[in-house]
This record gives structure tokens, sequence and C-alpha cells, in this order.
């Protein structure tokens, strides 16, 4: 039996949800999914999201400058779509970037800022907002409705997504674990909460096109860097600076893995 299943947060495989109680498995995933829909036509993400409007067009730093110079991959200033479109190449890092690496780029360039206050309060808490995740809210918002269109032609594109594939499979830490270990089969659960197969592409878009979210749990949006950061803590592995190339590679892996899904983010989340 699988480490996952004995110790990755009581994992359960599709065989023994069937043996134990696929009854009340079935009734506890309706419930979440009526509970969320409940909350659906209020998600809170869209303070976030005017948060981050607010942010994106305001001067800032010691340059004085707003972001919409901003490059994010189709053109300064160009929201609508861009993030559809991320991680990818950048010409002008000669470097794949995505999101929140990009973001932390421009902050730099066009305000001036350094990078420890670039990136300062990358995940907001109670009483400490996060101008980052208010930004990705923004921004994620501005591809809603729109499909994944994830490109792999540029060799650097190419590479970041052969190495966020070998992270995807990597095994080590005190666990054994990979990311693999909880989502690259069916039928896997962590407590109530199904694990998608992230192997299965309808599987893998419908998890990638919902991040960030606002977590109902956690009172906050959270970003794609965030949830990735999670999870290898929860895999026992040292986890990666933020911004690191590391979340982007892998990131190019998921976001690859689900090219095509129709983005409807920020979400809402347990």
């Amino acid at each position: 039996m699988p480490l996952c299943v004995i110790l990755a947060c009581s994992v359960l495989s599709s065989a023994q949800a069937q043996t134990a109680t696929p009854a009340a498995s079935s009734s506890a995933t309706d419930e979440i999914a009526k509970y969320r829909q409940m909350l659906a036509d209020g998600n809170p993400a869209e303070l976030w999201e005017m948060r981050g409007q607010e942010l994106w067009q305001k001067k800032l730093g010691p340059n004085q400058q707003s972001l919409e110079q901003c490059d994010l991959g189709k053109g300064p200033g160009v929201t609508k779509g861009a993030y559809a479109e991320l991680p990818r190449y950048f010409k002008d890092t000669n470097k794949v970037m995505d999101l929140e690496q990009r973001l932390m780029h421009c902050r730099m360039n066009l305000q001036g800022l350094t990078r420890e206050q670039a990136i300062k309060t990358p995940f907001g808490s109670a009483g400490n907002p996060s101008d980052i995740e208010a930004l990705v809210s923004f921004l994620t918002a501005e591809s809603r409705g729109m499909k994944l269109a994830i490109s792999t032609k540029h060799p650097a594109e190419k590479q970041a997504y052969e190495i966020g594939k070998k992270i995807f499979y990597y095994r080590a830490g005190s666990h054994d674990f990979a990311c693999a270990s909880c989502h690259s089969a069916d039928g896997q659960r962590i407590r109530l909460q199904d694990l998608p197969n992230l192997n299965n592409k309808e599987n893998a878009q419908a998890a990638y096109s919902t991040w960030p979210a606002y977590r109902v749990s956690q009172g906050e949006v959270r970003t794609m860097q965030h949830r990735l950061n999670d999870c290898f803590r929860q895999q026992r592995f040292p986890v990666p600076d933020y911004a690191s190339d590391t979340i982007t590679a892998l990131t190019m892996f998921l976001a690859k893995s689900a090219d095509g899904a129709v983005m409807n983010a920020p979400a809402l989340k347990r």
C-alpha cells in the first residue's frame, strides 16, 4: 500500500472508498458542491479584484509609477487574456516567468522597488493584507471566460515544462512523497476533499482553471504560488523561495496539462 494512502492526509483509493462507505463519500462530495454553489454568487474575491485594480493603476515606489505599462506578454498595459497565456518566455529577461514573477519584475523595474519591497507580504493574513494577492486576483479575473493557451514552442518554455514534470513525479523527503502521490490516481481523497487526478486532462483543467481562489477556511485569496508552497510543506519538503524558478516550472507543467480550459478564477474553495 503506498505511503500516500497510509500517511498523506487519510487518502482513500477508489477501491477502498467503494469497500468502505461509497454512499457517505458521495453524499459528502455533493454537500461540499452545494455549499460552494450557495456562496458562489457572492465570492469575496471580488474585493481583492477591486483592490488589485486600484493598485495596478496607482503610482507607487521611488519612481512614482503605476503598473499600467507592465508587459505581461501581450504588450505594455494589456491585461485582458494575459493570465491565460502564463507562464511564458519573456525576451527582456530571457526566462520563463509566471504571473507572480512577472509582477515582481515590473514592480522593481517600473516602480523602482527593491526585491524585498516587491515581494513584501506575499501571503496575506488578518489585518495584514497582501498587495500581491490583490494584484493577482485582478489580473486573473481579466482572463475569466478565456481559454488557457500555454505555449511550449520556445526552447525555454519546453525546458520549464520538462523540469516541472520531473518535479511533479519526484519522490523524496521523510514521507517519500511526490505531487503525484496524491494527484496521479482516480478516487483519492483528503478527509472530505476529492484529490483530482492531474494526469486526467478534464481533472487538470477543472483544478487549474479555478486558482487563485478565495479560501473560506482562511478568509483570504490564495494564489497558485501559495497553493504549491503549501503542497511542498505537506510533503515535508523545504518550501521554495517566493517566486522561484522551481514554482514557475511546476506551474508551467500544470498549466500545460490544463491547456484549453476556460478560466473561472478567482474561484471559491473550502
